[in-house]
């Protein structure tokens, strides 16, 4: 009973936005705190407690099934047969959120009420200059290059060059903006917190349909490490919810080295015993032969 974007029942569809968004809370509250009362919806989304009414009502309708109503606690409790409603009721999303209130990060968006204790390894913080990432989003939208002054680790007063930057990409520790080098002729990656300066624009000069590493997708097919004994290799295609003992991974060319690194698959990577690596990459020799 997964109602994605691309298999949502008239009845959700034609809803208004907000009110599906509060179904969407039902749902995910249901889920994950295994229960909702009206206070819930009308403390979260500022609503009437008759349109919390109308809310429970129609979600009741979209799904008889999920939920019980405790007259002793005065609460909708999920049923021991609950099936998700919304995609937005994932697993994933819920750690997502989890994640993130675990980094202190804002989320206003969040839906997760009560959480378990959690914990995240902390990441330390990279400078970013909230004026130049904002240049350099207006000249992304506006389709226009910029100069900046750039900090690389060869140059400690910093480079000017011309960028035609056409996105942005997180690498799991760093921002970059992807864009056009005029000073190097080509396309690469370039710091967030390194670019120390937006000094001017002009009319975009190279598009990103000439990125090719960012359009083309690949697929890595990740499988378990050989020399797993046999009940490990069965727990690794668990873990990585491997098909017939493998696992596909897309990912745009251009974050290829990235990815590779995180999973220390990277040509020439120092060698890891067996249990501590679980996985290679099946289609290495196509993978290598794309990076730049």
């Amino acid at each position: 009973m997964d109602f994605t974007s691309t298999d949502t029942p008239s009845s959700v569809a034609q809803l208004k936005w907000g009110q599906q968004r509060r179904l969407e809370f039902i749902d995910f509250r249901l889920r994950w705190d295994g229960h909702l009362n009206r206070k819930a919806l009308t403390e979260f989304f500022g609503i009437s407690t008759p349109q919390a009414s109308l809310d429970l009502a129609k979600y009741i309708e979209l799904a008889p099934d999920n939920l019980l109503y405790d007259r002793g606690s005065k609460m909708y409790l999920a049923s021991p047969n609950f099936q998700r409603v919304f995609s937005s009721s994932q697993s994933s999303t819920y750690l997502d959120q989890m994640l993130a209130n675990a980094r202190q990060e804002t989320n206003t968006l969040g839906f997760v009420g009560w959480q378990p204790p959690t914990a995240t390894v902390p990441i330390p913080g990279r400078r970013v200059d909230e004026s130049v990432l904002a240049k350099v989003v207006n000249a992304i939208r506006d389709r226009q290059d910029i100069f900046v002054r750039y900090q690389s680790i060869s140059s400690s007063t910093g480079t000017g060059r011309w960028l035609s930057p056409h996105a942005l990409a997180h690498d799991g520790f760093r921002w970059h903006i992807r864009a056009y080098c005029h000073l190097r002729e080509g396309f690469r990656d370039f710091l967030v917190a390194r670019t120390l300066t937006v000094e001017d624009v002009r009319s975009l000069t190279k598009s990103a349909d000439f990125d090719t590493a960012w359009s083309n997708v690949v697929s890595l097919i990740l499988v378990p490490h050989p020399e797993l004994s046999n009940g490990a290799r069965t727990v690794v295609e668990e873990d990585y919810g491997m098909l017939r003992g493998e696992a596909t991974v897309e990912c745009r060319q251009a974050l290829l080295f990235y990815l590779l690194r995180h999973l220390n698959l990277l040509p020439g990577s120092p060698k890891i015993e067996a249990h501590a690596q679980q996985i290679l990459l099946k289609n290495s020799a196509e993978i290598y032969a794309l990076l730049e």
